[in-house]
């Protein structure tokens, strides 16, 4: 099966009341623990590349890996941009295999947002590719994106129908109190369920995605702390208002901390009980699994999308 645009996967997954689980990806054992997870459950995918994975692994090294799951695997997988923030970097994406690109202009002004927007879906539409873009900023640190909780600010419902028109974006990412990375909230998470239901009353049938939406899983964390590590306690975004948010509007739910938190608590356990070992393949064989095992109870029990692919 070829890569496809997350287009039908949207419009099945907002008829149906579910997400699409968009997971970051930046080598072979994540890639390899999603997309097996995806597989024995039979969920569609998006494998999400950020600038700084296509820094650190290589385009056309991912691309691969990608193409290989596909054959190894049959799902129907999307790959998509994770925060562009210029037009240079969207095309470099489209012309080099993505199926889908985020353009990121949060950081400008709305009239600038615009404009970059559209440059970008003009652009990737005459090659058949899908865009999303972005209102509101959301809070937390992810590769290059850093926005201070000062900084940060809520989506405005009353920009949203202008946005979508005036541009031609085919989702459109929305900040509700959402937060980019593993620190997100000393407290409970306080999502702004008003918000989405008054973009959900503009934009009806349009599909709106939830970045910062891990759940820093605790039991990660302290295993990561247990050998070692010093991360402090924080609280990620409930099960259960993602899965609220996938039965309302949202057809997108981004999925990164959590990945790494696995992977890192894996190989730190590993290396604790077995400090003389030096083959990457014995500890980054339960690295891959734990990733695995996220993903599978994230596609089951949080995004509903299991036998839907």
């Amino acid at each position: 099966m070829p890569l496809v645009t997350s287009k039908e996967m949207f419009k099945k997954a907002y008829e149906g009341g579910y997400a699409i689980g968009a997971f970051n990806v930046n080598n072979m054992e994540i890639i390899q623990g999603i997309t097996e997870a995806a597989q024995e459950v039979n969920a569609p995918l998006i494998l999400q590349v950020s600038a700084g994975a296509r820094k650190y692994a290589k385009h056309v090294y991912l691309m691969k890996l990608i193409e290989a799951a596909l054959e190894d695997t049959g799902l129907p997988i999307c790959v998509h941009l994770d925060h562009g923030d210029t037009f240079e970097v969207c095309k470099s994406c489209i012309d080099g295999g993505f199926t889908s690109v985020m353009i990121d202009g949060s950081h400008h002004s709305f009239e600038e947002n615009i404009k970059l927007t559209k440059q970008v879906v003009e652009y990737a539409h005459s090659k058949g590719v899908t865009v999303e873009g972005e209102l509101g900023k959301l809070a937390g640190i992810e590769d290059a994106v850093n926005v201070s909780a000062e900084d940060a600010s809520y989506t405005k419902p009353e920009q949203v129908e202008e946005f979508v028109s005036r541009t031609g974006v085919d989702s459109l990412a929305i900040a509700i109190g959402t937060s980019h990375g593993a620190f997100k909230f000393k407290g409970d998470a306080q999502l702004r369920f008003d918000i989405l239901e008054e973009v959900q009353k503009r934009l009806p049938g349009f599909p709106i995605v939830l970045h910062g939406a891990s759940s820093v899983l605790p039991e990660y964390v302290d295993m990561i702390n247990a050998f070692g590590g010093k991360m402090p306690g924080a609280k990620g975004v409930p099960a259960e208002m993602l899965r609220k948010a996938a039965a309302m509007s949202v057809c997108k739910i981004n999925i990164d901390s959590d990945l790494r938190l696995a992977l890192t608590a894996s190989i730190r356990k590993y290396f604790a009980e077995h400090p003389d070992h030096f083959d990457p393949r014995q500890y980054l064989s339960p690295a891959r699994a734990a990733i695995k095992e996220v993903v599978k109870d994230k596609l089951i029990n949080v995004l509903g999308c299991a036998g839907k692919a």
